[in-house]
Order: C-alpha cells, then structure tokens, then sequence
C-alpha cells in the first residue's frame, strides 16, 4: 500500500479557505475574546455554515463527508491564530457528535445530530472525574436502571464545549451492572448541573466546565451502545483524539514561526534586524523543523486511521511529540519577541499561555509514553 501524504484537491481547497478564514475574521479579534473569556458564537455559526463542523459525519444527518485528516487540517490551520476556536471545533465534532455518530442508535443520530453538524449546538464528553484523571477505569459516576430509565449520581471534571448557550447535551461514561455504559444527557434534565467554569491558565475562550449528577433520570432510549462497552467506545474515541490535539499543536508551531519570521525582519537591535543574528535565525529554523515533523507525524497517524490500520501507536506519538514541541516552541517564541513576548496583545504570549493543556488533554504525555512502550511489547 503506497504512503503518500499528497493532499486531495478537496482538501487543500478547505485548507486555503479555512486559513483564509482564521486570518480575515480570527486574527484580529482573538485577543478581545480570550481575555473576556467568552466562546465567539457568531465565529462558531460561520464555521459552521463552511460545514467544518460536520467534517467525518454521516452526510444523511447534515455532514459534510470528509476524514479524519481532513477535520484536522482544519484545526491545525484554526490554531495557527487562535488555540481556543481550534479546540472548539476539534472537540465538537471528534469528542461531542462522533460518538452519537458511531455508537448511537438511528434515532439518536436523526435527534442529535443535525444541529451539530450546522454548528447550531455543541455537545461535551463527560469521561475524566474528580478523582481519575488518567486512571479511566476507576471512574465513580453510576447509572442504575430504574423502570424505563437509568438514574445517573457522580460528577465529571474538565469537560470542554459543556456550558456554552448552544450546548444541547453531554455524552458520559458511568458504571453499570454489566460494566460501563455510556448515555446521553440532554441540558434541562433535573438532576444534571453544569459548574461555573475554572479560571485557567490558557484556552480562555474554550468553555470547560464541571458536571454533576445528582439522582439525574435519563430514558432508556439515551442510552448510547451497547451496555458494557462504554469505556471502550470512548478510549476508541480518544484515540483519534490524540491526532487531532496533534494537529491543534502543529498549528501553535507554526504560528509561533509565521510570527517570529515576521517579528524577527522588522524588529531592530543594534542597527540592523534582529533575524540577522545566528542565534535568533537558528530558534526560528528549529521552530520550522518542529512544525513539519510534528505535521508529518499526524498526518501518517490519520493516513493509517483512515486506510483503517492499528493506528494507535501512531496518535501517540504524533500526540507525544508535537504537543511537547509546542510547549518548547511556545517558550523559545516569546524568548524571540523579548518583553513583548510577556504579553497577551501578542499571539506568542497567548500561544505560551495555551500550550501546556496541550501535553495534558487527551492523555497525559506519561500516558502516551505508556502506549508507546505497550505496543513495543515491554512488559506492563
């Protein structure tokens, strides 16, 4: 099976738009949005009449077709100019609707998904508890069947695209008698309650939120696959994931190098560029190498993803590498920008502030260490 990692006319067309896009109507107004901290609804409803948020999802119930690295050069090319839209649209769609997508049943896809792909609602992903974290198997949330409907009790931490005004639903993982089963919590059920939200260090404009469940009753129709296979269902989910936190991270990369490019040939010291000094051309050129390995390491992940091959290993270390990059790249940008770099009017201030979620969402970088030395065979 030959490798080629030649974009289809499709994709690069959607790639030209969406950068077009995040320059003429992002950049300019991605300060004003990450310091109010509030989610830019009218950008997320333009997004969605592209039909990025429908990339990957079933063309009968409003998507748009497309793959996995398709969705992801759409999130890359986002996060070169504002990390919290990026996310926004990478959780929406690989963590908020696909698993409606895949595991939910004809009427949920028909019910829940519409509004979703048109960018109309968001959905979140309730996996990670106040007391797991990484150990996804010790989640303590229960569902217990009661009648014609399961009866929810536990909390949920750090759940992005839960709390925004268009957000419709979560899907979560609880523990059943067969194991753990995943559902469907719609906003309005009594018993579920969404926190006020966290003051965070980055990704100010990306809504992340708590949830509770408190004696919730949900039908049994919201129950989302088959009973038992929940925590499978949604690590699945996490895989692909990590590719697209990848992609999200080599945004950030390559957005430090199109500004410290510029910066670095207007910015004057000492009479001349500052660009002409090998210690600062050298951080530049390193930078370029980081952005195109880490986009070569996504792009093969999302490659054997869709050539429907293992593919774990592979998001690993896309994820591993290039989020770990984008934290050094993120320091040596700022670095390059001197005290200017100390602030938030520009974008590698704000990329410094958001890069470390990076190594942190979707896995922990010791976790994706885990996987990698698992799938080499060392002993557990």
């Amino acid at each position: 099976m030959a490798l080629s990692f030649a974009l289809t006319e499709e994709q690069e067309e959607l790639r030209a738009l969406v950068r077009r896009f995040a320059i003429e109507q992002v950049a300019d107004r991605a300060e004003e949005f990450n310091a109010a901290g509030e989610v830019p609804l009218d950008l997320i409803a333009q997004l969605g009449e592209m039909g990025l948020f429908g990339i990957g999802l079933p063309e009968e119930h409003g998507g748009t077709g497309g793959d996995l690295l398709t969705l992801c050069l759409a999130i890359e090319e986002l996060g070169r100019v504002d990390q919290s839209l990026g996310v926004t649209l990478d959780v929406a769609v690989g963590l908020g609707a696909m698993p409606v997508a895949r595991f939910g049943t004809e009427e949920q896809k028909a019910r829940l998904l519409p509004a979703l792909t048109r960018g109309e609602a968001l959905a979140g992903f309730g996996l990670t508890e106040p007391g797991g974290g990484s150990d996804t198997a010790a989640l303590a949330t229960t569902a217990r069947r009661d009648g014609d409907g399961w009866v929810l009790n536990g909390a949920k931490q750090f759940i992005t695209n839960a709390g925004t005004p268009i957000s419709t639903f979560v899907t979560i993982a609880a523990r059943t008698d067969d194991g753990i089963t995943n559902f469907v919590v719609e906003h309005g059920t009594p018993g579920f309650t969404v926190g006020n939200g966290y003051r965070k260090v980055g990704w100010h404009a990306s809504d992340t939120r708590d949830l509770y469940f408190d004696d919730c009753r949900v039908p049994a129709e919201n129950q989302l696959g088959e009973p038992g296979r929940g925590l499978a269902n949604f690590l699945a989910m996490l895989d692909e994931g990590r590719i697209a936190i990848a992609a999200l991270a080599t945004g950030l990369i390559q957005g430090c190098v199109d500004e410290c490019v510029r910066y670095a040939g207007e910015r004057e010291a000492f009479g001349r560029p500052i660009g002409e000094n090998q210690a600062i051309a050298f951080k530049v050129a390193d930078m370029e190498v980081a952005a195109e390995l880490s986009r070569l390491a996504y792009y093969r992940a999302a490659w054997l993803q869709g050539q429907g091959e293992p593919f774990k290993q592979a998001a690993a270390t896309a994820k591993l590498y290039a989020t770990e990059q984008a934290v050094a790249v993120a320091r040596d940008a700022c670095q390059v920008f001197g005290g200017y770099g100390f602030t938030t009017e520009y974008l590698v201030g704000r990329f410094y502030q958001d890069a470390k979620i990076l190594e942190v969402g979707e896995g922990t970088s010791e976790v994706q260490r885990m996987l990698i030395a698992r799938s080499l065979g060392l002993p557990r």
